[in-house]
């Protein structure tokens, strides 16, 4: 069972028992996948599991029914499902539990009082006739209710599937004629007797004219034609057929006469089943078995015949009858066993070969019963395994009656570009469970795997063919078969991984992008940021993406991504959303705040250029497979958030930069500049060692191991595993996973931005200020007959200047906003510490770790660390 099915399964048991707090389905889930096991049912755990059940239940005689009703429809999974309840019967606290369970569900469902039910009390008593009414009126509802459907109904139901699947290919369908005339199927012709026609009872001949006259009705009788002494039951569905014998007929031949009727009643359901299953409707498989049955009831109707021509030379008794009709009894017996169970369970396609291998396999013992068996498989195993030769040996799907265990569904390849939700891969070829033969359940996924390999190879335009194609045939011996699918499994395998890694170049282009979503090239970026900076910082809707495009063009050219073979399918993308809200939307998917973030009133504020900018990549088929839309969101999610950080970067620095005006004042302003050139530092350090985490102790040590990793792979599956694997890692070790981490260290970006803007807002005023006192204290350019002590008497203005500055710059408030930016900042960094911390001990993620000796690489926050770390043991144990 894959994961995601235990994950859908769980989910729904637990909305089913309305299970409501606690560690939710994530903890079961844990706890399943840790204990899980391989079970296999056999006949004697089965066996002992189900007596068990009959003993535990109220009413054994029912359940045995209705396992035995469900056995003869080879209802999947029945053992394991009766060994599971079997083990819930011993388990009383569970039991108890399930009960609690149901009786409070049914209160909250029925809140109101029971209604009791209650016949009206009546002075008069029923009579018996009213009660022999009654008695049938309640029969004949009962009958209706549980009687099968019509076979014209099932044949349009089964018709109407088929052609709103297949609109293109309608199903075929016999003339009416065939249905309207009865005496066309071969079965009895139930019809009132004339009256009058019998001058003579049967019971008053002699003996030997009695036997002469039962073994010619007899001999009617077994081929579907009513005698005149013994007639057949009209049927009702799929019941059995029963027959009347005339009641004066001596008792010493009617007791050998019933011992032979099974005969001609097995005869009337295989007739029934063959005319029925051989319709268009119920597919190929059920048309190569009852082929099958048609060429034993020939052999059968050639037994009769000479049991006829006997008879008609006066040498058939009706000892001899019976004795030649017992070998030919076990067959038929068989044949109409089958015929029922399919009927019953609705088969077709590969639950037909499942319940005809079981039927195999359970007659071990009886030679010939298993030969019979033997040989029906086989034939009906025709049709599929040329449907499954097509698809494994050429990576076509020939199905016209939708029977084989992979269907085909109507995606187109290029929606891998567009949609995020596309699964091309997953969803373009399925398996349908219930289509599975039992005896290819353990092969299913290779086969699914065999045909997808080698049908994107031929939507590629080359024509594959296995060079190992042999003819696969039904044995008991399942080696046989499965050799030829692993053959064909290996060679479609290698086929398309040879294709995609060599002709296709995958490693080549996965190269490529790591250059730009992962910030590989580093002169390239340096060189665009200058380029697009001012383009950039204006707000999304009044930037012109084709200048973008030209920049980014110029930006390839000019450095050394322009030996880059793969440089022009890089594009340029504006999100709607900015990478923090875009990271939350997709991790709140199917939680509970996806409705209250995908709600949420979009803000006010404006997306700059930075915020909404992001890289695109243009991938062809069949390297989408790998690349697909949501893999190249992945990349872009990654790359969003390391060029966001490497903006910030650029404004610390920019700020580095404007500070080095600060020289020019005198030093009793220095005591609070250093508090905010300190402030600058750490927040540089704090950017820059975030980044070099990213960047080489998570992207590129996961980078090598997907490269290593794609060396070695056996087929296109674990090369798509592979990758996934490395961009969920990154986007896990980069933080990306974790919405508390991600709010956090949104708000530490915010806090540098805003101090950058603060900073260099307050730059910018001082320039203003001091050009403004050198324009009011200056009167000009010194004149040129100007003597040199003229020119010293001007010193003093620049040295007013800046004590005027000093007073400007000691004003209060700037020194409590560089204050309260500090506290922030510490405080925002101790919490992101501190949940790193709990994280790689808690949860084992020890790459985290390497974060904190970084950022507090001189012990600087260990005391405040160990402080609250002690803080929340007291809380832990008040």
């Amino acid at each position: 069972m894959s994961e995601f099915r235990i994950h859908h399964d769980v989910n729904e048991l637990l909305s089913l028992l309305q299970v409501r707090g606690g560690d939710g389905a994530e903890g079961y889930i844990d706890l399943l996948q840790k204990h899980r096991t391989p079970y296999v049912t056999t006949t004697v755990s089965a066996h002992s599991a189900k007596v068990k059940l009959a003993e535990f239940s109220k009413t054994p005689e029912d359940f045995l029914r209705k396992y035995e009703e469900l056995k003869s429809k080879n209802v999947r999974n029945l053992d394991p499902l009766v060994y599971l309840l079997s083990k819930l019967c011993e388990d009383k606290e569970t039991l108890q539990s399930l009960q609690q369970n149901a009786k409070e569900r049914s209160e909250s469902l029925n809140p109101t009082t029971a209604i009791s039910y209650s016949l009206p009390q009546t002075s008069t008593k029923m009579s018996m006739q009213e009660l022999d009414e009654l008695r049938k009126k309640l029969g004949n509802v009962t009958a209706s209710s549980n009687a099968p459907l019509p076979a014209e109904v099932t044949r349009k139901m089964l018709r109407d599937k088929h052609n709103k699947k297949n609109p293109t290919q309608p199903n075929p369908v016999f003339p009416n004629w065939v249905y309207d005339r009865p005496a066309l199927i071969g079965d009895f012709i139930t019809s009132p007797a004339p009256a009058g026609d019998q001058a003579v009872t049967i019971g008053t001949l002699p003996l030997p004219s009695q036997e002469q006259f039962v073994v010619e009705d007899l001999l009617f009788v077994l081929v579907g034609v009513d005698g005149r002494d013994i007639t057949a039951q009209p049927v009702l569905g799929r019941q059995n057929r029963s027959f009347i014998v005339d009641a004066t007929l001596d008792m010493s031949i009617k007791e050998l006469v019933n011992r032979i009727l099974p005969v001609p009643s097995y005869y009337s359901t295989i007739t029934r089943f063959i005319e029925e299953k051989s319709s268009f409707e119920y597919g190929q498989v059920n048309h190569a078995l009852t082929a099958a049955m048609r060429t034993l009831m020939k052999e059968y109707l050639i037994l009769v015949t000479q049991l006829e021509h006997l008879q008609r030379q006066g040498l058939l008794s009706l000892q001899k009858l019976w004795f030649y009709i017992q070998p030919t009894m076990r067959t038929m017996e068989i044949l109409a066993s089958i015929a029922s169970s399919l009927d019953k369970g609705e088969c077709m396609g590969g639950a037909t070969l499942s319940l005809l291998h079981d039927r195999t396999f359970n007659y071990t013992g009886d030679s010939q019963a298993q030969e019979l068996c033997l040989y029906l498989t086989k034939a009906a195993s025709v049709p599929y395994f040329e449907i499954l030769e097509k698809w494994i040996y050429r990576g076509i799907i020939k199905d016209p009656y939708s029977e084989f265990m992979v269907e085909e569904h109507e995606l187109q390849k290029e929606k891998i570009q567009e949609d995020y939700n596309d699964k091309y891969w997953d969803q373009r070829y399925t398996i349908v469970q219930h289509r599975i033969p039992s005896f290819l359940q353990k092969m299913a996924d290779k086969i699914l795997s065999t045909g997808k390999y080698l049908n994107v190879v031929r939507e590629c335009g080359r024509d594959v063919t296995c060079p190992d194609a042999k003819e696969v045939l039904y044995t008991l011996k399942e080696r046989a078969y499965v050799e030829q699918i692993e053959k064909a499994y290996n060679y479609a395998s290698k086929v398309l991984l040879d294709f995609l890694m060599d002709e296709k170049e995958l490693v080549l282009r996965l190269r490529s992008i790591k250059h730009y979503f992962l910030m590989d090239k580093g002169d390239f970026f340096v060189h665009f940021m200058d380029l697009t900076e001012e383009e950039l910082k204006k707000p999304v809707d009044d930037i012109v993406p084709p200048r973008l495009e030209a920049l980014l063009e110029l930006a390839l050219r000019m450095s050394t991504a322009n030996t880059d073979p793969f440089k022009d399918d890089l594009k340029i993308d504006l999100m709607p959303h900015d990478v923090i809200t875009q990271l939350l939307r997709v991790l709140a998917i199917e939680t509970k705040q996806e409705k209250a973030i995908i709600n949420a009133e979009p803000t006010d504020v404006a997306l700059s250029g930075l915020e909404a900018f992001s890289f695109d990549y243009i991938v062809k088929w069949p390297l989408s497979l790998i690349i697909n839309r949501k893999a190249l969101t992945r990349y872009q999610m990654l790359f969003r958030h390391m060029f966001y950080c490497k903006h910030v970067e650029r404004l610390l620095c920019n700020v580095w930069i404007s500070n080095k005006d600060f020289k020019l004042y005198t030093l009793p302003s220095a005591k609070w500049f250093a508090a905010a050139f300190a402030l600058r530092q750490r927040m540089l350090n704090f950017v820059q060692n975030i980044q070099y985490y990213m960047m080489f102790e998570v992207m590129e040590p996961t980078w090598h191991v997907m490269e290593n990793n794609l060396k070695t792979a056996s087929n296109i599956d674990d090369v798509l595993c592979h990758h996934t694997s490395f961009l969920d890692n990154c986007l896990k070790d980069c933080m990306l996973t974790n919405p508390e981490l991600l709010r956090i260290f949104s708000k530490l970006m915010s806090v540098c931005v805003m101090f950058t803007n603060c900073i260099q807002t307050f730059t910018q005023s001082m320039r203003l200020e001091r050009l403004s006192h050198e324009q009011g204290m200056v009167d000009g350019p010194p004149a040129p007959r100007e003597q040199p002590g003229e020119a010293e008497k001007k010193r003093p203005n620049t040295k007013f200047l800046t004590e005027h500055m000093d007073g400007l710059q000691s004003d209060a408030s700037f020194e409590a906003t560089i204050g309260k930016f500090d506290s922030n900042f510490s405080m925002m960094l101790l919490d992101l510490l501190d949940k790193l911390s709990i994280y790689s001990t808690n949860d084992c993620e020890h790459s985290m770790i390497s974060i904190i000796y970084r950022l507090d690489f001189n012990g600087f926050y260990t005391e405040r660390l160990e402080r609250m770390a002690v803080e929340r043991s007291q809380k832990a144990a008040a």
